[in-house]
């Protein structure tokens, strides 16, 4: 088994099946670069929504995608709420995304929001060691090496201390293993559900694990914050449609590496808006984890070219 090249999950919000429409690799690298910046700034808006608990940052973010993946569901004329056998694995996605969520967000308040999304970036090598353990898939040689040089990279952006000083970077380590978990979720469902309808559970677990919390716990948001809150679920959607459709527009064996250039749009607007810099360590981790996932990258487009 090989990590999908560049790392990223392909499930999207289109009524399609994620084929390969044209292949316009041009169009298709500025839609990835629109949704990295569209993901780093989901990260911007929760920082600035301040002291708003985090139910409500993860309210607005799924209450948004819920709407829209509901419209495409009405306009596909499905009943996202018939019966279906594989429930229970879009309900368990949706779980698991709802944790990576919560995690990842509580894990930006407190980090650099540069290491907050490198960390979220280990999605990928979660998802190799989830394959080859549930799915029963096939562990290439040379992943083995691959997955230590990312876990060391994790490792130095983390900087293990026994204090609590290190929860907020275990948090974002975690919500790396829970996106793993649910991205090999979708990987089992992958040509028996369609992107949309699984989207559409992520988001509405996530708003019913929301909703309780924040209505007991209801900060009313105050000017901009309304602003900023709305964002969460505007960027995130735009983010999403984006990587659609960049999917569609060329194979993902040629553009998925670019889903890493959100990393340089989350440095810079940490540097730009709170003069953030990643000390030492971190800028190596960061390194040795991109420098995984190139290499990974090339071995896969290797493999294809070898295959025909």
């Amino acid at each position: 088994m090989t990590i999908g090249a560049g790392g990223q999950s392909r499930e999207g919000i289109s009524p399609g099946r994620g084929r390969v429409q044209a292949d316009h690799c041009g169009r298709a690298i500025v839609m990835m670069v629109l949704s990295g910046l569209s993901f780093a700034l989901v990260a911007v808006m929760v920082r600035l929504a301040g002291e708003i608990p985090l139910c409500e940052k993860v309210f607005f973010r799924s209450v948004i995608m819920l709407a829209v993946t509901g419209a495409l569901a009405v306009r596909a004329r499905e009943n996202l709420f018939a019966r279906n056998p594989r429930m229970p694995l879009l309900l368990l996605r949706g779980a698991f995304g709802t944790i990576a969520m919560f995690l990842y967000f509580f894990a930006i308040e407190r980090l650099n929001i540069a290491d907050a999304t490198v960390l979220n970036k280990l999605s990928p090598f979660f998802v190799t060691m989830f394959a080859v353990l549930f799915l029963r898939e096939k562990l290439s040689r040379y992943i083995i090496p691959v997955l230590v040089v990312a876990l060391v990279g994790a490792a130095l952006v983390i900087k293990p201390q026994f204090d609590f000083e290190a929860i907020p970077a275990i948090a974002g380590f975690v919500s790396a293993a829970a996106s793993g978990a649910a991205y090999t979720v979708v990987r089992h469902l992958r040509g028996k559900e369609p992107p949309y309808r699984i989207v559409f559970y992520f988001s509405l677990v996530s708003v019913v694990v929301a909703v309780p919390p924040m209505l007991l716990n209801f900060v009313r948001p105050e000017g901009l914050q309304w602003v900023y809150l709305l964002g969460i679920g505007v960027f995130a959607t735009t983010g999403q449609f984006a990587l659609t459709l960049a999917y569609h527009q060329a194979p993902a064996t040629r553009i998925s590496i670019y889903v890493y250039v959100h990393i340089l749009f989350a440095f810079a607007f940490g540097l730009l808006l709170w003069g953030e810099i990643p000390d030492t360590l971190s800028i190596v981790g960061t390194v040795l984890i991109i420098s995984a996932a190139v290499y990974n990258y090339r071995r896969v487009l290797a493999e294809k070219a070898a295959a025909g």
